[in-house]
Order: C-alpha cells, then sequence, then structure tokens
C-alpha cells in the first residue's frame, strides 16, 4: 500500500525515495511527514502560515497536482466510490511496475497470435473433457493496464455494496439533532470516503493487475462476456522459476480460462447466483461504528488519512447470524465448486497430453489458495476474501462425479442450482456421488402430462381423448415395469 493518502505525493514517475525522501530527512525534527502531507503543521516549513509551508515543501507543478486531486475529493458528488480516481490510481499504480521491476507494455502481433492460438487449441482439447461447448467467441491478449479498464465494472459491482453501507454509517454516527447542522461536513465526509475507497480500490486493482494472467483467476468473470483473456506478460513471469516450457505454461493457463468461459457461458444463472451471494453476504456486514464515531470523533482536516488508515485497519465485520453464515458457506461453496470443476475438467484435459500437468495443476492450486496482497486488501475492504478454501475437495467430488456417472452425467448437475453439491456433501463426496439422483426429466414429462390432461378450458376438447389415452398408456407401462 501507498504511504501517500488519497493518491497526493509526487507523481508516479519519480523515484519514491528521491526528493521528498530529502524532504523528511531534512524535517525530521518534527517538521512535516507522513502524517502532515501538506505542511500544516506548526513545525513545518512556514510556521504558523500553512501556505508558506505549503510552498516550502512542495514546487509549483507537485502543488498544482495536489489541489487538483483534493478538488476532485472534495467536489465527487457520485455513488459510493470514486471510480473515477479508482482509474487513475489503478492506472498510476500498473505503470510503476510490479516488485520486481517488470513494467507494463503494449502487446504486439506476435503475442495476439500466441495467445489465439493457445485458446483455440485449449478448446479443441476441452471438447473430450466436457460436454459443454465453447463459451470463447474470441481470444485477446491484454496488457495490464487493458485488464484494469476491462475489469473495473465488475469490481463496481462487488465493492459499491459494502461501500453503500459505510457511506450511510458515516452519517449515522453524528446525533440527530447535529446533522441538519452538519450538513456540509456530512457531504464532505461522504466524498472523502467515495475518494478513501476509490483510491484504495485503485491501488488494489493496479497491484492485481501484476499478477493475474487472465480475466477469471478469482473464480468470477470479470472480463466482458466471451472473451478469453490472457496477459502474456504477466504468464512470463508467472512461469519464470517453474523450468517448465513456456509454451506448455500458456496452453496450460489457456486451458483455465477456456473452461471458465465454457462454464460462465452456457450456465446462464451461474453469474448472478454467485454476484447475488456476494450481494447477500455484504448486506449481511455491519460497520463497526464505535470505530467510526471514534474516527469521526478525532478527524483533524490536517491529517486527512486517519480515515484512510482506519479503513485499511478493516471497519468491517460479519453479523454473527445464521443467516450471514448461511450466506458466506453458499458463497464459499459456490466458488469451491466453480474452482473445482474446472480444476478437475482441465487435469482431464493436459494430463495425457502435458507432461507438466501435475506440477502446474499444484502451483494454481496453492497461488490460489494464499492469495497475492492484492486479494488480502480486497478481503479487508469488502470484509470478504474471494478464494475457494475448498478447491481440494471440490475437485475431488467432481472427479469421483465423472467416475460414477460419466462427463455428461456430471455436466448435468451443472442444469439448476439445486442440483449442485452442498457445503455439507463436500465432507461426504462419496454419499453424493452414489447418492440417487432425481430425474428432472421425468417430472417435467410427468407435470407436462398433468397440464395436458382434462381441464376446465373448453377450447383443448378435441386433443383431450388423445392426450389421456396417452398418458394412461404410459401410466400401464410403468404399472407393468413394477
Amino acid at each position: 500500500m501507498s504511504d501517500t493518502p488519497f493518491g497526493f505525493g509526487l507523481p508516479p514517475e519519480e523515484p519514491d525515495d528521491g526528493d521528498e525522501g530529502k524532504k523528511k530527512d531534512q524535517q525530521s525534527g518534527g517538521g512535516q511527514g507522513p502524517a502532515d502531507p501538506f505542511g500544516f503543521g506548526p513545525g513545518g516549513p512556514g510556521g504558523d502560515n500553512p501556505l508558506a509551508a505549503m510552498f516550502g515543501s512542495l514546487n509549483p507543478n507537485d502543488l498544482g497536482a495536489a489541489f487538483q486531486q483534493l478538488g476532485q475529493m472534495l467536489s465527487y458528488e457520485g455513488g459510493p466510490v470514486n471510480w473515477d480516481m479508482a482509474k487513475q490510481i489503478a492506472r498510476q499504480t500498473v505503470s510503476q511496475g510490479t516488485p520486481d521491476g517488470t513494467k507494463d507494455a503494449s502487446i504486439g502481433p506476435a503475442e495476439r497470435t500466441q495467445v489465439d492460438e493457445a485458446v483455440r487449441l485449449a478448446d479443441l482439447w476441452l471438447d473430450d473433457a466436457t460436454s459443454l461447448p465453447s463459451g470463447a467467441g474470441s481470444a485477446v491478449a491484454w496488457s495490464r493496464a487493458e485488464w484494469v479498464e476491462a475489469t473495473l465494472p465488475v469490481w463496481k459491482e462487488l465493492v459499491d455494496p459494502v461501500a453503500e453501507r459505510v457511506g450511510a454509517a458515516m452519517g449515522d454516527v453524528l446525533p440527530e439533532e447535529m446533522q441538519a447542522m452538519a450538513g456540509p461536513l456530512l457531504g464532505m465526509m461522504r466524498s472523502m470516503g467515495g475518494a478513501m475507497f476509490g483510491t484504495q480500490i485503485g491501488q488494489a486493482v493496479g497491484v492485481l493487475a501484476g499478477e493475474v494472467v487472465g480475466s477469471t483467476d478469482i473464480g468470477l468473470p470479470l472480463g466482458p462476456v466471451g472473451k478469453a483473456a490472457l496477459l502474456p506478460l504477466n504468464i512470463e513471469s508467472f512461469g519464470k522459476d517453474l523450468s517448465v516450457p513456456q509454451e506448455e505454461v500458456r496452453l496450460y493457463l489457456a486451458l483455465r480460462e477456456a473452461a471458465h468461459q465454457r462454464l460462465f457461458a452456457h450456465v446462464p444463472w451461474l453469474r448472478s447466483h454467485l454476484f447475488g451471494a456476494v450481494e447477500g453476504y455484504a448486506r449481511g456486514i455491519k460497520v463497526d461504528t464505535a470505530k467510526l464515531e471514534d474516527v469521526v470523533g478525532q478527524f483533524d482536516p490536517q491529517n486527512p488519512e486517519e480515515l484512510q488508515q482506519a479503513l485499511q485497519q478493516g471497519m468491517f465485520q460479519p453479523e454473527d447470524t445464521p443467516e450471514q453464515k448461511a450466506a458466506l458457506a453458499r458463497l464459499e461453496t459456490a466458488l469451491a465448486l466453480v474452482e473445482g470443476w474446472v480444476d478437475a475438467v482441465v487435469h482431464s484435459a493436459a494430463k495425457p497430453r502435458l507432461s507438466s500437468a501435475d506440477a502446474l495443476r499444484e502451483t494454481l492450486r496453492r497461488r490460489r489458495a494464499t492469495g497475492g496482497p492484492a486479494e488480502q486488501t480486497f478481503a479487508t475492504l469488502i470484509g470478504l476474501e474471494l478464494r475457494p478454501r475448498r478447491l481440494r475437495d471440490a475437485s475431488r467430488l467432481w472427479a469421483s462425479l465423472t467416475d460414477a456417472r460419466g462427463v455428461d452425467g456430471r455436466d448435468g448437475l451443472w442444469a439448476h442450482p439445486d442440483m449442485l453439491p452442498t457445503a455439507s456433501d463436500l465432507d461426504d463426496p462419496d454419499g453424493f456421488v452414489h447418492r440417487e439422483q432425481l430425474d428432472f426429466s421425468e417430472l417435467d414429462k410427468m407435470l407436462g402430462e398433468a397440464a395436458s390432461g382434462p381441464s376446465e378450458k373448453p377450447n383443448l376438447t378435441k386433443d383431450e381423448p388423445k392426450a389421456d389415452e396417452k398418458g394412461e398408456g404410459k401410466s400401464d407401462e410403468k404399472g407393468d415395469d413394477k
């Protein structure tokens, strides 16, 4: 996380320990530090004159940029998150590069061709491993900056419900009789809250852009529908220390991306099911009002990052209610089932063809289980970890289903959410695999026959005898079988 609140400070192209570091050393005797970013403190340059302090610590270009960002922050009147600021911060974070010194770069024709060929071959291999047809209408190679642009709309869906609760809580901490008098202050606090969330989300998305290898790394469809996306630069970094040919790494990751695309394209209810689970969980999050009251009561305009620090420390706790526990279990199980299915299907497709399939599978499992710093940041901001805790259990269950019922029988469970395994089924996979399943097609047939039988509608009289005779014949056959 950056130490500069709300993205203030030197422009991203300047070194972090350049002139700013010299200033801090010069002012170490009680002068301007991270807690006083604008030099308002009494010990700063210029003494009691805050403007002199500010001009003494910033050159005109830096000062203009800082005031511009301050103006954007306080003039924001949109939703609970300042997404314009989030996008700006994410792009700045990407431009700074990753800790290993890798800078973002534009995608060239050769990389686009490699991604397109990898996804096309992956789709061909998956045809033998799943009954779900291809879900990728096209394959795209993204830079990190392009990943940010393409995924921000989905992050908005994930974060806004929680940020909305925080914005409401920031107004509720003041006594009712003071709220009418403090209208301008509340408006400013909401604007700062939106900027605060926007800054943190932007930083996290920017860091995550340096880690992800596709559009489905967190188990949710972050990119546009029907586009299998890979990030060549990050794939190269991912495979650098694996002692695996780069072509195999790219192809294995293309298999995972293409498998996700098939699932989300041909299970129409799945996306809303997952996002509904996230929103249901967010509704049960409560804000630590005591901590928020303490922050608001001691709020110092000279020290605006106090709000940011409180947010980083986490002001959100899930309510300890049966409904919230059920919402969390529903979400964790759904994520595990998605990731477990992809893991099982990709392994089935890759194992006979790639010598490194086992090693790559284990690497991806561990990576998914631990998460990176950006995922931990989202856990702090949203109060939720988007990681499948039971990926291995779910993968074993899907593999057992394949052995017992075949590919069609396994994939047929995605026809309806009520047919999927539950959290308790992950505890007893053998019990679920060998349990007698309801024949929904037979049930639909029975309901159709009931609907076409004798009714009060007069316009069906011509067809009714034939329908009755047909239904009776089927009933007799069933009786004879028994």
